[in-house]
């Protein structure tokens, strides 16, 4: 059956998307950080820190949520 041309084209923008800000936000960090992410860091630290931004997404949108009831 396949996927219809508008579900491919939503697809193509969700994947440019998100190609186009996580390289900026690497290369950001990288510049910020002046380390290498997967040879600076261990499991632990990358884990613990993916911990804290998952925190922070909680946070962003139980927040939007809110401001928009």
């Amino acid at each position: 059956m396949g996927i219809n041309k508008t579900q491919l084209e939503h697809l193509e923008y969700i994947l440019d998307t998100a190609r186009a800000m996580i390289s900026e936000k690497y290369v950001k960090g990288a510049e910020e950080h002046q380390s290498v992410l997967s040879e600076d860091y261990t499991a632990e630290q990358i884990l613990d820190m993916a911990i804290e931004e998952a925190v922070d997404q909680m946070t962003y949108l139980l927040t939007l949520k809110q401001k928009m009831s």
